[in-house]
């Protein structure tokens, strides 16, 4: 009884011990876990900064050379004599043309695959679409240019564009925006690609948050007599729209920014012409194409006309960040 008596205390206190060194060791990882997140939420902010900074000072002769003419010049001659004349107005056209004409293009396709894989397709070939369109997004971008360098470019020379400007030979506006002559390299070869390019994020993410939808909506607006297409327009896209908003933005900012693709069939003519089967260049093309053999104030402009599409692309990005924000508040409210 008595070592029992002697032996309770001790009892008592070892778990009030543990407790407390438990605590401790909680609170320690805690903290841990805290700085480790926060140093690598600032390490972003620094990179992202130091990218910029970098762009800055490498864009600055371009900047004191050209100033604000650089942004609406369209003559691009770096061997000009006495002094190299350069501008962006070309680069800065083709890279706003073929970004808006793709996702004109991949946005209603990319969402019609999205709703048919998740409200029309039968069971059986549900997972082959699905697979084969996130395929497309792992291909490489040279050989989405090879492709539409050696395929896809002859074809629509051949073929495609020769009809649509016999078409359209009368129509005004038109036939000026698909003047002849029909070539393989081009501004509508190289957003028909890019289209392509951007089809597997609009329609994995639109497919995912398609599914999202709570199923007693669509089945309460089958029971009162809704069709497909009103159950889609009414439910599926009202309760997805900030998700679907947030893919077409992903697909964008990869548009904007694709190089390789657009290099090889783009025709890297800095000249702008009304005619979407006119050759022409992009920002990134123009960097891609040039900048191994620039130097001086010429390899300065190159990193300035970097610099012009960091700012286009945050731009973009913002402002479909605050169009989301809008919509969720006007959802909450």
């Amino acid at each position: 009884m008595s070592d029992m008596a002697i032996d309770t205390p001790r009892a008592a206190a070892e778990p009030a011990f543990d407790r407390a060194k438990a605590l401790s060791a909680f609170k320690l990882g805690d903290a841990t876990f805290y700085w480790l997140t926060r140093a690598s939420a600032i390490l972003v902010l620094l990179m992202l900064g130091g990218i910029i900074i970098s762009l800055i000072i490498g864009a600055w002769p371009a900047m004191r050379a050209f100033g604000f003419e650089f942004l609406w010049t369209q003559r691009w001659a770096p061997s000009a004599h006495p002094t190299p004349v350069l501008g962006a107005l070309g680069p800065i056209y083709g890279t706003i043309l073929t970004s808006f004409i793709a996702m004109l293009i991949a946005v209603p396709v990319g969402l019609g695959i999205a709703i048919f894989l998740t409200e029309l397709c039968p069971p059986f070939l549900k997972q082959p679409i699905a697979i084969a369109v996130e395929l497309l997004a792992g291909i490489p971008s040279i050989i989405y240019g090879m492709w539409g360098f050696f395929v896809l470019g002859p074809f629509l020379a051949d073929t495609f564009e020769p009809a649509i400007v016999s078409a359209f030979e009368n129509v005004p506006i038109l036939n000026t925006l698909f003047a002849g002559p029909a070539s393989n390299l081009s501004l509508f070869n190289a957003s028909l690609v890019l289209s392509i390019m951007i089809l597997p994020f609009i329609t994995a993410i639109s497919r995912d948050v398609f599914a999202t939808v709570p199923p007693v909506l669509k089945e309460a607006a089958y029971g009162i007599g809704c069709t497909t297409w009103e159950v889609v327009k009414n439910v599926v896209l009202p309760y997805t729209r900030v998700g679907v908003i947030g893919g077409v933005m992903l697909a964008l900012g990869r548009a904007l920014g694709e190089t390789m693709a657009v290099t090889f069939i783009i025709g890297n003519s800095f000249r702008i012409s009304s005619s979407l089967f006119a050759p022409g260049t992009t920002i990134s093309a123009a960097i891609a194409s040039e900048f191994a053999e620039s130097d001086g104030v010429h390899q300065s402009a190159l990193i300035l006309l970097g610099l012009l599409l960091f700012v286009l692309t945050f731009c973009v990005l913002t402002a479909a960040r605050l169009m989301l924000r809008r919509l969720e508040k006007r959802a909450g409210a």
